[in-house]
């Protein structure tokens, strides 16, 4: 917005907008009230207030989350306290693998060293997270109010608000568009007149189905959740993970005609089918407390704003809405967080009327922190012979047969594990699994398998009819 823009719309002068309160969006409002005097955060959707509730603007919540560790440390860096008042509310940090029955693509995971994970319903997480950030008197929630366009210089260079259904145009100097899945931002840049941005789009055709139990009593049960990986020649898996409010969330993942059921017959039915019959045995005489949902929009998906050869000022994608991922993977939330922590360094030392000349290294910037989240996804997606974009290239292919060795490594050797889940929680670069030490370890094991037929239970722990009974 140039500087006569702002004596027509005086109110814009020191104000930011948000559109969308999910994590990337909540987080994007926090950094921007740390240099805009106001802020006002934009959901279509009516949100909770008393407590934490499904929202249709988030399907996926119905599904399994994973805030790894590096998403965890960032949100707390902006939300001091944040981790403490999450679980306090029922969520979980838990020790991956070592709290978990991990069945990977090669053998079962040994008691090796990993990475932290939060475990908390989308509902619990967002709700505590929106909290925090509107303890901030800066930030303003305008909640059911559907967004439906960008306003724009009349020579499109800039934008200077946003448009809605109802009501009046919002005046801003900056806008965030942290949508999600659902964004029109090509569409509304188009309508400023700018091209459509280029996509990249890899497609496993993943489903999910999930359903909620309650948790069984078992003195004996050692772990607190359960990952049973699927592979190419068997493309079944299932994640069991503890919720707030005493629950087991199970989520069964599928790919193409392997997607899993939704009827509440057929979810047990598919555990039965996976590679261990541990998942089974947990939730085979366990109450339901809810019928199963399925979720099918898991495509990795790259909209490349950043290549664009014109950009407004005052306007940044971020989150979902630029690039979203298979949520197999779990990187989502840390991805929202890497990128809020990217934004935050691009403004630090910025007034609020030089932000938006900065609108196009930001939006670079921003999208760069989710690269290796991207090349983890896409390059795992690849395995599987129906995953539609792309063919893999020579590297990728070289990557895969190296990181089917990498995990081999991982499942046993405490080294190889600390650095493989150092980068699967996006905590450290994946040039340290191409270390010198690192790949000498990884090829010291070239002799085992990378696609045994596993145990029914891992070593550490023993079948249910066989359990030792405690002291």
């Amino acid at each position: 917005m140039s500087d006569d823009d702002m004596d027509n719309h005086p109110e814009a002068h020191d104000h930011a907008v948000v559109l969308g309160a999910g994590v990337a969006g909540l987080l994007a409002a926090r950094v921007l009230a740390e240099r805009f005097g106001r802020v006002t955060l934009v959901e279509r959707d009516e949100l909770p207030q008393e407590s934490p509730a499904f929202r249709p603007g988030l399907p996926q919540s119905r599904h399994a989350h994973v805030l790894w560790s590096r998403g965890v440390e960032l949100i707390e860096d902006l939300l001091p306290g944040v981790t403490e008042r999450l679980l306090a509310g029922g969520a979980f940090l838990l020790d991956s693998p070592g709290d978990f029955l991990w069945l990977s693509p090669a053998d079962w995971f040994h008691q090796v060293p990993g990475a932290k994970v939060l475990l908390a319903s989308r509902e619990l997480l967002d709700w505590t997270v929106r909290r925090e950030v509107l303890r901030d008197e800066r930030i303003r929630l305008r909640s059911g109010s559907p967004a439906t366009g960008l306003v724009g210089a009349p020579d499109g260079r800039s934008v200077t608000g946003v448009e809605f259904r109802e009501g009046d145009p919002l005046a801003a100097r900056f806008v965030v568009d942290a949508t999600g899945r659902t964004s029109k931002a090509p569409a509304w840049l188009a309508a400023l007149g700018h091209a459509a941005p280029q996509v990249t789009r890899y497609d496993s055709r993943l489903g999910y189905s999930s359903r909620y139990f309650e948790v069984p009593e078992d003195p004996a049960r050692r772990w607190r959740g359960m990952y049973v990986q699927g592979r190419p020649d068997v493309p079944r898996g299932a994640v069991l993970v503890p919720q707030d409010g005493g629950r087991w969330l199970v989520t069964l993942i599928g790919n193409g005609e392997h997607a899993p059921p939704t009827d509440d017959d057929g979810f047990l039915g598919f555990t039965r089918s996976l590679r261990s019959p541990a998942l089974y045995d947990a939730i085979r005489d366990a109450t339901p407390l809810s019928s199963a949902t399925g979720f099918r929009s898991t495509a990795n998906e790259w909209r490349h704003y950043e290549r664009m050869d014109r950009w407004p000022a005052g306007f940044v994608v971020l989150g979902d809405a630029a690039c979203r991922f298979n949520p197999v993977y779990g990187h989502g939330m840390t991805v929202a967080a890497l990128a809020a922590d990217v934004l935050r360094k691009e403004i630090r030392d910025l007034a609020p009327r030089d932000v938006p000349a900065a609108a196009r290294r930001i939006q670079r910037r921003t999208v760069a922190a989710a690269e290796v989240a991207w090349q983890i996804a896409t390059s795992e997606d690849l395995r599987y012979a129906e995953t539609e974009g792309p063919p893999a290239d020579r590297a990728t292919r070289i990557l895969q047969r190296y990181m089917s060795r990498v995990m081999v490594g991982a499942n046993t050797d405490p080294a190889v594990s600390s650095r493989f889940f150092g980068v699967l929680s996006l905590s450290t670069s994946p040039n340290t699994l191409l270390s010198p030490g690192t790949v000498v370890r990884v090829l010291s094991k070239w002799r085992l398998p990378a696609t045994p037929t596993p145990t029914a239970y891992p070593p550490h722990h023993d079948p249910p009819q066989v359990r030792t009974p405690q002291a």
